[in-house]
């Protein structure tokens, strides 16, 4: 580890399991709905499918995060990659089964939900040992911007999976149909070739004191990093805080109502895009990849460029993306068009672009240096929390009518824009190189 060429070996490595991580969960939950109305299964199913993933990897994350201190950043990154091969093979076996009528469609997806359970539990160690090895392996002054490249691979995974799932679409083979199963299997297949380049090329690791790595959310649609986790494996206090500390209360309300609208409303946009332009389940895999992108690059867009031109306090970042938000998931209920889903799509996550790192951001910044990783931590959860029962609430309000959880989640955001108009303040007590809402982009 002394020379350059073996540094940036390892470092490109480790920045491809957390884009593999983060792209092969995505690119499946982009094709999911097209696949759960193949086989005829009920669109709740397909929501939670996710939920469960998203609930194991919340309870699992810092456990693995713990014991990779104690048992080793490769082993625990083996872990992680060899949870996330196993359950996406086995999730394109079991939809292979129900696409070629082997088990029935519901069968299929029970099997399916096992299989993410999987990846739930075990797919969740991967992130905490790449960051605490990055940060073992960094002098104090280059940590923070390591962790922060790594972090943007999570980041990007979210976004580059759906772009990419339309054309992983795969024939029959030898009788076999494959079909919207490839994706999963493409995914494993990437998997496998990550997991055998880490246990070849990254050496065994001793322990690194000082070295911490964070759970990271569960990724997921919409879900981009928030960049907490970087601020929990970097900070050095020990004050512990509880959510309703008077301190960020109000915060963490804003962060959990603002979560759960952005979860409801994207889980359930693959079915809104087949049911409003009348699509087959498998003719609606580009608009909904296109509809995806708009999203994606919209919060990229104001994250990566337009927060740091306006530069905004927290509190106002928040409240302008309550207004976009509203705004973009009310309109997103009504568009009848692919372009009119897209935009409407587009202006919704350009708000949730604005909340997120405002929420982050003055979670911070209301407390104390000695607080850092424990707020960190609790920002986090509350975004990984959203997305473990969001999508089932969105796509079981779509099944009752396909507005409501986007109109709902219009009125949650205009009674969340009420209260942090009364209850949101700027801190006054800033931290010692507080982070900006422009470093909690990625």
């Amino acid at each position: 580890m002394t020379s350059a060429k073996p540094v940036d070996r390892e470092f490109s490595l480790l920045f491809m399991v957390m884009l593999t991580i983060a792209a092969g969960n995505t690119a499946l939950q982009s094709v999911l709905p097209a696949l759960g109305r193949s086989l005829k299964v009920a669109d709740s199913a397909v929501a939670a499918a996710f939920s469960v993933s998203a609930l194991l990897w919340v309870i699992a994350a810092p456990i693995w995060a713990n014991r990779s201190d104690r048992q080793g950043r490769r082993a625990m990154i083996l872990v992680g990659l060899g949870g996330f091969t196993v359950s996406l093979a086995l999730c394109g076996v079991f939809l292979v089964a129900g696409i070629n009528g082997w088990i029935s469609g519901t069968a299929a997806f029970i099997a399916f939900i096992g299989g993410r359970l999987i990846y739930g539990i075990f797919g969740s160690a991967a992130p905490p040992a790449v960051q605490a090895l990055v940060a073992g392996r960094t002098t104090r002054e280059d940590r923070t911007k390591a962790l922060t490249l790594i972090g943007s691979a999570f980041g990007l995974g979210t976004i580059l999976g759906p772009a990419i799932a339309p054309y992983l679409i795969l024939g029959s083979f030898s009788g076999v149909e494959i079909g919207l199963a490839g994706p999963a299997f493409f995914a494993a297949l990437f998997g496998l070739g990550i997991f055998v380049a880490v246990r070849q090329m990254l050496p065994s690791d001793l322990a690194m004191p000082g070295s911490y790595g964070a759970a990271n959310a569960y990724p997921s649609i919409g879900g981009q990093s928030t960049g907490a986790s970087i601020t929990a494996a970097t900070a050095n206090g020990t004050e512990q805080v509880r959510y309703f500390d008077p301190r960020i209360r109000a915060w963490m309300i804003a962060g959990l109502v603002m979560g759960h609208a952005q979860a409801m409303t994207g889980q359930a946009i693959g079915f809104l895009v087949i049911d409003r332009l009348q699509l087959a389940p498998a003719a609606a895999l580009q608009p909904t990849g296109l509809v995806l992108i708009m999203g994606a690059g919209s919060a990229l867009l104001v994250q990566w460029g337009i927060i740091p031109i306006l530069n905004l306090d927290p509190r106002r970042l928040v409240l302008v993306g309550l207004v976009f938000a509203a705004c973009g998931t009310a309109l997103t209920g009504i568009a009848t068009s692919l372009y009119g889903i897209a935009l409407a799509y587009a202006l919704a996550s350009l708000g949730f672009g604005f909340c997120r790192p405002g929420f982050t951001a003055g979670s911070s910044l209301a407390v104390g240096p000695a607080a850092q990783g424990s707020v960190a931590g609790k920002v986090t959860s509350i975004n990984g929390a959203s997305f473990v029962l969001g999508p089932s609430i969105g796509v079981g309000l779509y099944e009752i009518t396909k507005p409501a959880p986007y109109l709902l989640a219009a009125i949650a955001l205009i009674g969340m824009f009420v209260y942090a108009l009364v209850n949101l303040r700027n801190p006054t007590n800033l931290t010692e190189d507080p982070p900006s809402p422009e470093d909690e982009s990625i």
